[in-house]
């Protein structure tokens, strides 16, 4: 074994495992697997030109020297930013646990109780600071946040306003200027009117049916919203609010004056800047539009005893169910970035973050008076951490203030704003105060009366309590919320406990070596929009990651700007869409999707502003040619794109790939391809090959950035020439193409932190260790196909019997044993499994993907657990359905309890192999009721009577 080769420490199979395995596959060789799986017509002729390989100790070398070129400046710069002080107890036990970042999206809610219950956190946190009735469990950035909600009220439109056309939208010209920039985004495919102005002179008109405001404004103002929220409600028109999180602990809540939404940051809870994010965005709004609110929701229930239980509500929201009827296209969330926000509100309290919130406050004023003992005019009339000064010159003052490792936000020639955060201290002020000293020639100061004037109004202050429930006030030592931490970890399988083995999903090893660089201050201590000369280290980092994805997709360009798969659809449908109006065809909008895609392809087209038509998909999986034909020739001259997943999402490498394309081509569209299956692509085969023009790529599948428990993600796009000068760019920082679209993100590489993770991946396996992960995929796929023939039916294969990176075993037979999918996925955990996906894309399936990481002894755990579960099926009846399955799983209390009431043993139950006693998980509730939790919708912590009554 090479010991400083990472791909011997990634790649789970070793050499003296291939013999049995490719023996069960029925080959003689990986080279020959892979010409059975992959059409040879579509193979790279050549290796990818990527620099060599770096050991694991390399690398963090590498990495450190890189970071050093990063100057980590004292920055004030605001806008939606700033610093803050993550306690070392959640960075320790959250960020930097592979307990936490590796799980997946909580669907199979009895082994993610733990997650669940940091999310309820979250949410009970969200609605208390906003005062509203109703939060999801986070969304990807404020900007994309305020973007949900423009559209979510479009939606939610009166009979009477859709009637009369009502598709104007005000915008208040305090918004942050990167979210007035997704909102134009986002408005000009639905038809809708952004009209940006002041507040105060707004005239209300019936041809409005929505506003966005900004509290506090975009350079700290702090504006009393009420009579503009009264008005708007008289003529029926909805407002939304983008607050800042931690301002409302002190200002009167949005909720409590009336509005419909509010929206924003928890960045400022412990989350590192990042350059970016990732960050969880909040989303609050009424309970009337449960059936609305964008993102996941996470709700109380009961499980098979009637004990109460957690898991994802009103799913039915969900993309893959409405398709192109949704009106998002958001299908993940920021859960490991939320549960840090929700763990750092448990770990101070509400009197924690009074003291934060008021030292904050403080801090602002003091340096506001202190300026103005210097002759400068601070114009905001009312702040809680950002002053505005009027000064002669700011090019002056910014030299200066960078001389001093000082970065403010210059406004223009003659105004600057500077926001203080929880991180400023004394020395900070006076630090800033003496590049004012300098700028404007009085003197230096070392000390200073520290006595403030009152500058929020009564009118403004709140006067609400808030986070009043036991866990808000129960964990404020480390010891304390470290156990507690511990006991909601222990409720969550992980990819640290058993493989997670889920398609489409790709929970593959996300390296210790790739992870530690994120708890680095000079990565993780970065504003996005301080001058890139600042951030040297990140954008060698940036731009040699985007340089390698478009390597290793064949393309010309790559944008890292989405932070989302979803938004990386979304993206590459926009440069497409840009891209037929720069040529004058702005008529082509019919945008041609299989019937198998997965939801989010329809969402994001119809988004973007496209009509969506369906193409069959044949008995093999593959796209019906003689449909797709007819299709593309029914809709030839308004042809925009077609949107493939490739291999396709039935785990097929579709040998008529390249005429699909090239019809596409013929009559002038353009070719989306679905990043999700490139984990069998790597060095093997690319998008640009078969003919596409645009792929997303999900960062957090192929290129090992960690789920997170459902986030963080990224999804940059890589395009073909003609698309690159269409790029999105970003109103702050400059990036994107020559023609860019406006932002997709809020921040100019979006969630970069994160983006290290990739870099790290790739640099550490080279073109070597990333195409041998490819093939080693693939055979451990194929590997679990055969090892379970016979007993499960495998539905699609390649035209050779081969399966991609992934397969899909049918589980409709076993209807006639009275068992169902969800039956077979509750009862892998009894068996120590979290389950492959469930019902997509085909419904009663389960689709299977091992990844390069897992060892064959993990392999075989697994396909003995599964075929022990088909013995077991074959046990079962239609007519009794007390059995093994329909009560899976069974929870600890069910085996210890003194009554056993079952036909079958207790160690039937809990240990039905013997593998699983060495390593026992336990599930900590039976099995859930989700239609109970949603006709009784809770979705907050129980309110502090009910613990008193207990």
């Amino acid at each position: 074994m090479t010991t400083d080769l990472f791909a011997s420490r990634h790649i789970g199979i070793r050499k003296e495992d291939l013999p049995k395995m490719l023996e069960t596959i029925g080959v003689e060789s990986i080279d020959q697997l892979i010409n059975e799986t992959i059409p040879s017509e579509i193979r790279l002729k050549k290796p990818l030109d990527l620099n060599r390989e770096m050991s694991e100790h390399e690398f963090l070398s590498h990495i450190n020297s890189l970071s050093l070129k990063n100057k980590v400046y004292k920055t004030y710069i605001g806008l939606g930013y700033n610093e803050c002080i993550t306690p070392s107890v959640i960075k320790r036990n959250i960020l930097e646990n592979p307990g936490w970042y590796t799980a997946y999206t909580p669907y199979q809610a009895e082994i993610a109780q733990g997650r669940l219950e940091a999310l309820l956190n979250f949410q009970t946190m969200i609605c208390d600071l906003t005062g509203m009735e109703l939060s999801n469990a986070s969304l990807l950035d404020e900007s994309t946040a305020a973007a949900e909600a423009m559209t979510m009220l479009f939606d939610v439109r009166t009979r009477e306003q859709k009637k009369n056309e009502a598709v104007k939208f005000f915008v208040s010209n305090e918004v942050l200027p990167q979210t007035l920039s997704l909102l134009q985004t986002r408005s000009k495919p639905l038809g809708i009117e952004l009209v940006s102005g002041d507040h105060e002179t707004f005239e209300f008109s019936e041809s409005f049916y929505g506003a966005l405001l900004q509290y506090p404004g975009k350079y700290g103002q702090v504006n009393d919203y009420k009579s503009f929220v009264q008005k708007a409600g008289d003529k029926e028109i909805k407002v939304a609010v983008a607050a800042d999180i931690l301002s409302l602990v002190l200002l009167t809540p949005p909720g409590e004056i009336g509005v419909d939404v509010v929206v924003g940051t928890t960045q400022r809870f412990g989350i590192p800047l990042g350059y970016g994010g990732p960050h969880a965005a909040f989303f609050a709004t009424r309970e009337a539009y449960k059936r609305n609110i964008p993102g996941r929701i996470i709700g109380l229930t009961r499980d098979t005893d009637g004990n109460q239980a957690l898991r994802m509500a009103l799913q039915t929201r969900e993309q893959h169910i409405k398709r192109d009827k949704a009106t998002s296209n958001i299908c993940t969330a920021q859960v490991l970035l939320a549960v840090m926000a929700g763990a750092y509100a448990v770990y101070h309290g509400p009197k924690g973050l009074e003291y934060i919130a008021n030292k904050v406050h403080h801090n602002a004023k003091l340096l506001g008076q202190l300026l103005e003992q210097q002759g400068l005019k601070q114009l905001n009339t009312a702040f809680f951490d950002t002053i505005k000064v009027q000064i002669p010159d700011t090019k002056s003052l910014k030299s200066i203030a960078e001389k001093n490792g000082v970065n403010f936000n210059y406004i223009d020639n003659n105004t600057v704003s500077i926001s203080v955060n929880e991180a400023t201290s004394k020395d900070d002020i006076k630090l800033i105060y003496n590049c004012f000293s300098e700028f404007t020639g009085s003197k230096e100061i070392n000390s200073f009366d520290e006595k403030t004037k009152v500058v929020i109004p009564n009118s403004l202050t709140r006067n609400t309590p808030f986070l009043e429930n036991e866990v808000f006030n129960s964990h404020h030592s480390e010891t304390e919320l470290m156990r507690y931490l511990k006991k909601l970890e222990r409720k969550d399988l992980a990819l640290n406990h058993s493989m997670i083995s889920l398609g489409s999903c790709t929970m593959k090893l996300n390296a210790a070596s790739q992870m530690l660089p994120l708890s680095m201050p000079a990565w993780g201590n970065i504003h996005p929009f301080v001058p890139v000369e600042q951030a040297e280290g990140y954008q060698i980092i940036l731009r040699d990651l985007e340089n390698d994805l478009t390597e290793i997709t064949g393309f010309a360009g790559t944008s890292l700007q989405p932070n989302s798969g979803a938004q990386g659809e979304y993206a590459g449908l926009m440069t497409i869409r840009a891209y037929h109006e720069s040529r004058g065809e702005t008529h082509r909008n019919i945008c041609i999707i299989p019937a198998s895609a997965h939801g989010t392809n329809p969402a994001s087209a119809v988004m973007a502003g496209m009509k969506v038509v369906v193409t069959k998909t044949d008995d093999r999986g593959n796209i019906d040619m003689v449909d797709l034909e007819e299709k593309v020739e029914m809709h030839s001259e308004n042809l925009a794109a077609l949107m493939i997943t490739y291999p396709s999402t039935h785990g097929v490498f579709e040998s008529s790939i390249k005429k699909i394309t090239k019809l596409i081509h013929d009559h002038g569209g353009q070719v989306y391809m679905d990043g999700a299956n490139m984990n069998a692509q790597v060095g093997l085969t690319n998008p640009a090959t078969i003919g596409a023009d645009v792929c997303h790529l999900n960062l957090h599948k192929t290129f090992a950035i960690p789920h997170g428990g459902g986030g963080p993600g990224v999804g940059p796009i890589c395009v073909a020439a003609q698309l690159v000068p269409f790029l999105p760019g970003n109103p702050v920082i400059k990036t994107g193409g020559e023609k860019a679209i406006t932002a997709i993100s809020g921040a100019p590489w979006g969630s970069s932190l994160v983006c290290l993770i990739s870099y790290g991946y790739i640099k550490m396996l080279g073109e070597a260790g990333l195409t041998e992960s490819t093939k080693i995929a693939i055979l451990n796929a194929n590997y679990i196909k055969n090892r379970l023939s016979g007993k499960f039916d495998v539905l699609y294969t390649g035209e050779q019997g081969r399966a991609a990176h992934e397969m899909i075993i049918d589980c409709r037979p076993f209807k006639q044993n009275g068992i169902e999918v969800a039956d077979i996925a509750k009862r892998l955990m009894d068996y120590g499994f979290h389950a492959p996906t469930v019902s997509f894309p085909v419904a009663g399936t389960l689709m299977i993907e091992p990844t390069e990481s897992e060892n064959l002894d993990e392999l075989d755990r697994f396909c003995d657990a599964m075929i022990s579960i088909r013995a077991e099926i074959d046990q079962a009846s239609a007519n009794d359905t007390n059995n093994l399955l329909k009560n899976a799983p069974h929870t600890l209390h069910m085996v210890t309890n003194d009554s056993w009431d079952f036909p079958y043993s207790r160690q039937e139950a809990a240990f039905p192999l013997p593998f699983v006693n060495e390593n026992k998980f336990w599930p900590s509730v039976r099995r859930v009721d989700d239609a109970y939790g949603d006709r009784n919708l809770i979705c907050t912590c129980a309110p502090i009577e009910a613990y008193m009554e207990a």
